[in-house]
């Protein structure tokens, strides 16, 4: 029968064999928390012992074009960040080891190229570290991953050759990043040029004469829209109601009011108005404010509702105008009327 010591011994010994065994597996695919303020996720990847990995000087020899390029992005600059101290930095973590590839004399399939695997595939290697936050979390439930549209399309991993983007217009926009005068969040193009080169079909609401100024670059597609994904339709940024989007501007239609209009809490701002562009004053809908107002109130004119007061006479053309009385149509604190 073993004793005490013996016992301790076996224990001990057995810690040292796992202990071992560990170590000689070589780097986990794991990952672990965020970097300060930024978005990405270090991987626990470790740098040194493994020798499959060359470094980004022997990919920069073949590569000079790409090593530059990169080397002025958040990606060139990861070993300068101490939460990543001791991981994998620079071409390798995303391509992974070159080791087989140099030897191989550029082999192209002997590291991993974006260019040859489909959109899901390459994505799926950037939200290894792009994922964790908010505007990144839901990339997989939203409608540009079920169309096989990926980071790449949209991303240059290397950085991006413009430092300017032109306006449909001729109107140059300036979609500069502050610290290294180039496209933010390492864009192809203009977020604009990005966005209508797919949805062309809201490129003409952007001409009409009432539109919100995405063509002059006052405003993004993506102060909107998340293009990472999301649980609402179109992908909009809604948080709080139907028209979270709308009010972070404008922000005295917000409320809350004692007096609330039930088509804007229900259904939010498009009831009433098109977000994008309009040849109808307010961005409205309708020609005119009445014939909107009508659709939902239908029984307030004198000829539908003979007991109605004489000043609903649609009939003349000064009571036509129905917000000149309900002046506080989008919600009231003193009358239930929406009266000023």
């Amino acid at each position: 029968m073993l004793n005490q010591h013996s016992i301790k011994l076996a224990l001990l010994g057995g810690f040292f064999v796992v202990s071992a065994a560990w170590l000689m597996a070589g780097p986990v695919l794991t990952t672990t928390g965020n970097i300060g303020s930024s978005d990405l996720i270090v991987p626990s990847v470790e740098a040194t012992p493994d020798e499959r990995y060359v470094g980004s000087e022997t990919c920069a020899g073949c590569h000079e074009t790409q090593a530059k390029k990169v080397g002025n992005t958040k990606h060139g600059q990861l070993h300068t960040l101490s939460a990543w101290k001791g991981k994998v930095v620079g071409c390798e973590t995303c391509h992974g080891p070159g080791k087989e590839h140099v030897e191989g004399g550029g082999d192209k399939s002997k590291i991993f190229s974006f260019q040859n695997v489909d959109a899901k595939t390459a994505s799926e290697t950037c939200l290894a570290c792009h994922a964790g936050k908010e505007a990144h979390n839901n990339f997989r439930r939203g409608d540009h991953w079920r169309n096989n549209i990926g980071c790449i399309q949209c991303h240059s991993g290397h950085g991006s050759d413009s430092v300017i983007s032109t306006g449909a217009k001729g109107v140059e926009t300036p979609l500069l990043h502050r610290s290294n005068q180039r496209l933010r969040a390492m864009l192809r193009s203009g977020e604009t040029q990005l966005c209508m080169s797919c949805h062309n079909e809201v490129k003409a609401q952007f001409s009409k004469p009432f539109r919100h100024k995405v063509l002059e670059g006052a405003m993004n597609c993506s102060d909107c829209h998340n293009p990472h994904g999301g649980f609402e339709s179109k992908q909009t940024k809604l948080a709080v109601g139907t028209d979270a989007a709308c009010i972070k501007c404008h922000t005295d239609k917000q409320g809350p009011f004692a007096f609330e209009h039930g088509p804007l809490k229900l259904e939010g701002c498009t009831s009433c108005h098109t977000p994008h562009g309009s040849s109808n004053p307010k961005m409205l809908k309708r020609a005119q404010v009445r014939q909107l107002c009508f659709e939902c109130h239908t029984g307030i004119t004198e000829e539908l509702t003979p007991g109605a007061p004489s000043l609903h006479n649609q009939a003349q053309v000064r009571y036509q105008q129905c917000t000149v009385c309900h002046s506080a149509i989008h919600g009231s604190n003193s009358s239930r009327y929406f009266f000023r």
